[in-house]
């Protein structure tokens, strides 16, 4: 399975490895702990270090370099303000008057020191080993039995790794990612998006958590938008982001598609799917879409992404971030379109 994952979700072979048989190992300590799967430990590896992108893992975890956070002086170099005296003698971080955080899930020292947990069983817990690390973050997150399935406690573990209500966005959004990109290709049985179909998803996914600009996004990515939206709730031009036809333009021109810039024209490109034929008809990376009268173009208001099982990808109104959402979650649904 972690050959396919690894395919579809960007994330290096050895350290997925790592983080899927540890998400399932964090039993043997943390008896208590439920409800872990690697996309939690994924996503916070994703946030912490991009998975370790850009540095070598050997067949046993090793990963070099280190992969070192700033130097935790007090200066406010990387968002620190607070001194944090050096806790391990520089033995994990090479500094031996400050700390750092440390390994592809980014522990402090003293952390490291109370969490740590020998994953490989070679005597030696090592925040620079993958499997160690990963068993580590997966012990940490669990707490006193934490039940993870649970969305409530799951943010409550995402919020002890690190107190800040931005970063368990960010975490949340890279976990839902990588269990919408998994069901949608196809890796675990779905039928899912294929070819052109699974990049645009794949790059809609990837912009999950972006802010709504109204007017925002182009081609290249989200773009500052333009004045206003309706009632004077934004200013686009204030707010770097995608409106929804921004987003699918976007998404779209991935795969050499130029679909027009708003959303009524979008409708009337590709094979127009009924309203009437039902969600059914809809296959992953379709344009979904939603206005007045179902059987016509005209006032059509909204456009999102279908990834299956009754979701899309949407970027709603102002205010708001990209995100998943039910395809009830606007109540005039006026068909899709096939694009490819």
């Amino acid at each position: 399975m972690t050959g396919g994952v690894a395919a579809v979700t960007g994330i290096p072979a050895r350290i997925l490895t790592a983080i899927t048989h540890q998400a399932q190992a964090v039993t043997r300590v943390s008896p208590t702990c439920r409800g872990m799967r690697w996309q939690v430990l994924a996503g916070v590896a994703t946030i912490e270090s991009d998975n370790a992108a850009g540095h070598a893992i050997s067949p046993g975890g090793d990963i070099t370099p280190r992969i070192l956070g700033p130097r935790l002086d007090g200066s406010g170099a990387g968002g620190n303000t607070t001194a944090i005296r050096d806790t391990d003698h520089g033995r994990w971080d090479g500094d031996v008057q400050f700390d750092r955080a440390v390994g592809p899930f980014q522990f402090l020292p003293a952390t490291f020191a109370t969490y740590g947990r020998d994953a490989n069983g070679d005597g030696h817990i090592d925040p620079h080993n993958a499997d160690d690390a990963a068993l580590t973050a997966a012990n940490y997150l669990c707490g006193n039995g934490r039940d993870l399935a649970d969305e409530d406690q799951l943010r409550a573990a995402v919020f002890s790794y690190n107190h800040s209500t931005a970063y368990v966005t960010d975490v949340l959004n890279a976990i839902h990612r990588y269990d919408v990109t998994v069901t949608t290709a196809g890796t675990e049985g779905a039928s899912g998006a294929t070819g052109d179909a699974r990049t645009v998803v794949a790059a809609a996914l990837a912009q999950l958590g972006v802010p709504y600009s109204w007017g925002g996004g182009n081609a290249n990515g989200p773009s500052p938008g333009i004045c206003c939206s309706p009632g004077q709730h934004q200013d686009g031009r204030t707010v770097v982001g995608f409106d929804c036809s921004g987003l699918t333009l976007y998404a779209y021109a991935q795969v050499g598609v130029r679909l027009p810039r708003t959303t009524e024209p979008q409708a009337g490109v590709g094979r127009r799917i009924p309203a009437s034929a039902g969600f059914g008809a809809l296959q992953p990376g379709d344009l979904i879409f939603y206005g007045p009268d179902p059987t016509s173009n005209a006032g059509i208001h909204h456009v999102g992404i279908y990834l299956g099982n009754g979701q899309m990808i949407n970027a709603p109104k102002p205010g708001t971030r990209v995100r998943i959402d039910p395809l009830t979650a606007l109540p005039d649904y006026a068909g899709g379109a096939r694009i490819l």
